[in-house]
Order: C-alpha cells, then structure tokens, then sequence
C-alpha cells in the first residue's frame, strides 16, 4: 500500500457537466484530486462500503505518519518508526 501512495500516475474521465463544476469548486481547495482518486479506489477494491472506508482510512493514517518528520528520527534495530508503524497499518487492510 505504501508503494501505492508513493506512485501516482495521471488519468484523464469525461464527467457530465454538472459534476465537473462541483470538482473545479474542490479545486479550489486542493482537494479534486483526492476525492476522484479516493472514489476511484473504493470502487476498484469492491467489497462492501465499510470496507472500502476503513481502507482508506488506513490510507490516510499512513500518509499521516509519512508526514511526521520527528518520527523519522526514532529507529529500533536499524528500521525507522515510521516504517515499522506503516507496517503494522498496513496489515490491518482487509482483502
């Protein structure tokens, strides 16, 4: 997953009118591309809605922890925090 995140690769959807005025509205705020993005992701993973939330919930948990820069400094055994939290999350992804 973290790999994922690290990745992004550009793609281009025609969108009815009506929604591509809500987007450019979420533009504004930076936050179009996340929304798209997220929605994409959900609906590419299947299950159920739940399972789709509580992936990306731990998605954002990770990109949370990635965004720490004081948790880079702490390693145990030669392996840094955040990787070993990253990890744990991770793990919790349900399939």
């Amino acid at each position: 997953m973290e790999e994922q995140l690290k990745k992004l690769i550009p793609y281009s959807v025609y969108l009815p009118r009506d929604y591509h005025d809500k987007i450019c509205l979420l533009a504004k705020q930076r936050k179009a591309s996340a929304l798209v993005r997220d929605a994409i992701c959900m609906m590419l993973d299947g299950g159920n809605q739940y399972q789709s939330g509580y992936n990306q919930g731990l998605r954002e948990a990770i990109k949370a922890i990635q965004k720490i820069v004081e948790i880079k400094n702490f390693s145990f055994k030669g392996i840094g925090l955040n990787e070993i939290i990253t990890e744990q999350i991770e793990q919790l992804e349900m399939k």
